[in-house]
């Protein structure tokens, strides 16, 4: 059996696959029935493996096809995400396609990404978000350039990734200027929040255990009208009056303005990291690096 992969029967396959049937991706690549059919033939042949079986009159895959197609969807997805990042080049402009992770919150997303903004070189920000073991899929694939997450990758974890922390942040309880002038009774905080509506991340949030720990060690107990783990929902929920809520402290002017949340008391014991995920690459992208640069600068001024 032969090692090397033709990757032109493999495209003829991936577009048979996609397309339902023979005849239809024939139409599609501008080619005889035959031709597709022979090289699928051929393909097969190569990998050892049924790709294909027939089902009355319809192509189904096999389970060795569906584990082709898989890997297949990701080779020709990167080959015109390549295209797409070529053709950007000549128009003068940089891609850089970020994974969010749907915890994070967005003004947060935003800060780390500004420095991309001023770049000489103009930047095409691409934003995908998903879940965080989504994301670090994708990433470890080079669908993605970097994540954008509230939480670093574990120690030992198998991935080729590397966790760099860009800022952390002490956290605000905030509210609307209702909610806020009830429960925000100055040398009260925080023993006045017993009883107090609030919105909380979800639990599998990486902050929500230390919020939880917070309010036993201030014997608080919340009426804890919302769990979120869209942190976008979270603060629309906010922004209605529902409940108070965390916010990263040094996000607390962009929380007013957006979300007309005032203060309502400092928890500098609880804070909030915030980092980049990168894959292992030789070549380092130039708005990583402008990334981590500006990150670097945020934390040292003077350097």
């Amino acid at each position: 059996m032969k090692s090397d992969i033709n990757f032109r029967h493999l495209y003829y396959f991936w577009v048979v696959a996609n397309e339902g049937g023979i005849t239809r991706a024939a139409e599609r690549l501008g080619l005889a029935v035959q031709t597709v059919s022979s090289q699928l033939t051929l393909l097969e042949q190569s990998l050892g493996k049924t790709l294909f079986a027939q089902q009355g009159r319809r192509l189904v895959l096999t389970e060795a096809g569906r584990l082709a197609l898989g890997y297949a969807d990701q080779i020709f997805l990167l080959g015109e995400q390549m295209q797409e990042a070529l053709n950007e080049f000549d128009s003068g402009r940089t891609r850089l396609t970020v994974g969010i992770s749907d915890s994070l919150p967005k003004l947060s997303a935003y800060r780390m990404l500004e420095a991309v903004t001023r770049m000489d070189r103009p930047v095409r920000i691409v934003c995908y978000e998903d879940q965080f073991e989504a994301l670090l899929a994708d990433l470890a694939l080079h669908k993605l350039d970097v994540v954008l997450t509230d939480r670093e990758v574990r120690a030992g974890a198998t991935l080729k990734v590397f966790s760099h922390q860009l800022f952390d942040s002490e956290m605000v309880v905030v509210g609307t200027p209702a909610l806020a002038q009830r429960y925000g009774a100055g040398d009260a905080f925080p023993r006045n929040l017993n009883g107090a509506p609030f919105l909380l991340p979800a639990r599998n949030n990486a902050l929500r255990g230390k919020i939880d720990e917070w309010f036993v060690q201030h014997h608080v107990r919340p009426d804890v009208v919302g769990e979120f783990e869209d942190n976008a929902l979270l603060n629309t929920f906010g922004r209605r009056g529902l409940g108070l809520f965390f916010a990263p402290a040094a996000l607390a002017d962009d929380v007013a303005e957006q979300f007309g949340a005032v203060r309502v008391g400092s928890v500098p014991t609880v804070r909030e990291q915030f980092y980049m995920i990168s894959s292992d690459r030789k070549i380092m992208h130039p708005a990583v690096e402008a990334i981590l640069a500006g990150s670097r600068k945020a934390t040292h001024p003077a350097a």
